[in-house]
């Protein structure tokens, strides 16, 4: 890689050696998981069935979450559709995401395999809005230009809390219709009042929207802790923003995955991305929203946390990267800062702290030592530090001998490999013995 003004950190290295780990899994009893989301989508489309107009053209939202079902359920959707009579076709539903382009956010689709051949409909997406009114403050509420020509819109999303704040309506079939359908322009006009009316705002906005008349419902996929779909539900028109859609939030947070530690000196994350959380790393995870003027987490408390990479269905954008403290040189070369301070100044509020650059260090090993070294622990026999792949998978972990004594006690954890070194050759290794 190209240094730069990074050249002057090649050499440094904390001292000490970092205590060997071993994986553990958090044992979850009586998850609820569907079977076929496939099916279960088609059938909760049914009670729809007398509003599809033959040759009506429907548009389906997709959005730029890491869902693990999310292909299975907009391709029911399309053929549910399809075979209803309407004529479906696909739009992204992601406020700035994608550099704020059309070609962008059709490349974000790709990347989590929404494709014409994997739906089996076309994929259409504009920046382009048209303004449906204004909320009481003056906020502009914007609707994407195909959707609002479209004789129907049928909205795909995920349902969990949100990572800015919390209230009735947090992220769901509320938040993609006001914002992931508001485009660049929409995203942008709602967080500008800053994140304690966000919520509000968001509930407003999409009202206003279901008020034209266009609006199906939502497909609302609920996800247990082990990132499978729990289910997936119809969430009707009248219900978007209303405490039909509140029901489905308090489900969805309870079937949340968390940590298995409150408290944690280090943690280590291999992957950060914008198909992981909308903040790149899920804050009720980490417990840090760094938000100003939102209450910080109770918990998890996390002294320290390196971040390793990007992931690569986020494109280059690496909003959420200011929640870690520490980097590996490698991460720079992923980041495309166009996209990346597109999407913090959209977010307003969101983006001033969490899309600053942490310390560099020169490899993985030298940035998990700058962690540890900061962390606060004077004997690092008593470090309590965990390794997970990302904050979707917080469940499966690599833990320090001082969590593994404790893990080894408890019920819900069970011990799933042998000890190995965190970082051999600097890089952090496989999770794999094999």
């Amino acid at each position: 890689m190209s240094w730069g003004p990074f050249e002057q950190i090649r050499g440094l290295r904390p001292a000490g050696t970092l205590p060997q780990v071993t994986p553990v899994r958090r044992i979850l009893t009586d998850l609820p998981v569907s079977a076929d989301p496939y099916a279960d989508a088609r059938a909760a489309l049914e009670p729809l069935r007398s509003r599809i107009l033959p040759g009506a053209r429907i548009a389906v939202t997709a959005g730029s979450r890491g869902i693990h079902d999310l292909v299975p359920v907009v391709k029911a959707a399309v053929d549910w559709l399809r075979d209803a009579g309407a004529a479906p076709f696909v739009i992204p539903a992601m406020g700035s995401h994608g550099g704020a382009t059309a070609d962008g956010q059709r490349e974000m689709l790709e990347g989590l395999g929404i494709t014409p051949e994997t739906v089996g409909c076309p994929i259409e997406a504009t920046m382009e809005t048209v303004v449906v009114g204004a909320l009481d403050d003056g906020t502009e509420v914007h609707h994407d230009a195909i959707a609002a020509k479209a004789d129907g819109v049928l909205l795909v999303n995920r349902i969990k809390p949100h990572t800015d704040f919390r209230g009735p309506i947090e992220s769901g079939i509320a938040k993609i219709l006001a914002i992931g359908l508001g485009n660049h322009l929409g995203a942008a006009s709602l967080h500008a009042g800053g994140i304690p009316s966000l919520g509000a705002n968001i509930e407003a906005a999409a009202r206003m929207v279901v008020a034209q008349g266009k609006i199906l419902g939502g497909l609302a996929i609920l996800e247990n802790a082990h990132e499978q779909t729990a289910s997936v539900e119809l969430l009707t028109a009248d219900g978007i923003g209303e405490t039909a859609e509140n029901a489905l939030l308090q489900r969805a947070s309870s079937l949340l995955g968390r940590l298995p530690f409150d408290e944690l000196d280090v943690l280590v994350v291999d992957e950060l991305g914008k198909d992981k959380s909308g903040a790149g790393m899920d804050t009720n995870v980490i417990g840090r929203c760094w938000v100003h003027g939102i209450p910080e987490f109770e918990s998890p408390t996390i002294a320290a946390i390196s971040v390793h990479s990007l992931s690569p269905a986020s494109h280059g954008n690496a909003s959420g990267l200011g929640l870690a403290d520490v980097i590996p040189a490698r991460l720079l070369e992923q980041i495309d800062l166009r996209a990346s301070y597109v999407n913090a100044l959209t977010s307003g509020a969101g983006g001033a702290r969490r899309s600053r650059l942490p310390m560099v260090m020169e490899d993985d090993e030298a940035a998990v030592l700058a962690a540890v070294t900061m962390c606060g622990r004077r004997h690092w026999s008593e470090l309590r530090l965990a390794r997970i792949k990302d904050t979707l998978s917080p469940n499966e972990l690599m833990v320090t001998p001082a969590l593994l004594t404790e893990a080894a006690e408890r019920f819900d954890l069970e011990i799933t490999g042998t000890a190995r070194d965190l970082t051999p050759a600097g890089r952090l290794g496989p999770w794999s013995e094999t």
